[in-house]
């Protein structure tokens, strides 16, 4: 699976206002909000200056409505890939990795659009910032559903799937950064096997291996059983 591609700008059935939104997710992606005006926006997408206030009130309005869009398709893409990875919640969660890979390998991977765009944002109440974080919402809302689907697979409680849903959501994040920093789609790969190795720890133990533990314990307390009943013995 590729990543989501981004629309042609130049496609003669967008009108002005998709057009002006697809040059600015492309270069705001690609470059960065502070760094790319409203002027460059303007010209990548073919249209009039005057006709940018006609759609958008500022260029952080413009920003907005570019990423809600781009959350639109990003998720589209990410839970049609996750889902088409098995048909267990295990097999879907650990594939969310493998999707991740191909988009982190794919031409043009600048790293989450969203926590790009946070990290040039001073308030918590900016409109990006606000899409931003309502797009790490509906991923968690996602990685939550296959949790739990997971936890009730596996026996375990409903508490540790909120856990590692959220413990979940750090793994994909850290993979994204990680390969947006390095350059290596691999970071994917080692994201997974952390993945693993949290699933492993966090399954409830078989019933066969609590008594195995059982045994186990009252086999290693009966020597000091038995020294306690000499002792009783000697004291008579």
């Amino acid at each position: 699976m590729s990543a989501p591609a981004i629309p042609n700008p130049e496609a003669p059935q967008a009108d002005t206002r998709e057009r002006l939104l697809d040059a600015a997710e492309a270069l705001i992606y690609a470059g960065g909000i502070h760094a790319t005006g409203v002027d460059a926006i303007v010209r990548a997408a073919g249209a009039a200056r005057k006709s940018f206030y006609t759609y958008f009130e500022s260029k952080d309005a413009l920003v907005a409505a570019a990423l809600s869009r781009r959350d639109e398709r990003w998720m589209r893409w990410f839970v049609a890939g996750t889902l088409a990875c098995g048909r267990t919640p295990q097999a879907r969660l650990v594939g969310m990795f493998d999707v991740l890979r191909e988009w982190f390998a794919s031409e043009g991977f600048h790293g989450c659009a969203f926590l790009n765009a946070a990290g040039e944002t001073a308030s918590s109440d900016d409109p990006v910032r606000v899409v931003a974080r309502d797009h790490k919402a509906r991923l968690l809302d996602f990685v939550r559903e296959q949790s739990d689907a997971w936890a009730a697979a596996s026996g375990a409680d409903r508490r540790v799937a909120a856990r590692l849903a959220r413990q979940w959501l750090i793994l994909i994040d850290g993979a994204i950064g990680v390969a947006l920093v390095s350059g290596d789609a691999d970071a994917a790969l080692d994201a997974r096997a952390a993945g693993r190795a949290l699933l492993d720890a966090l399954a409830p133990r078989s019933d066969s291996g609590s008594r195995s533990q059982s045994r186990s314990e009252s086999a290693l307390r009966a020597p000091l059983r038995r020294a306690a009943q000499r002792k009783e013995q000697d004291h008579e």
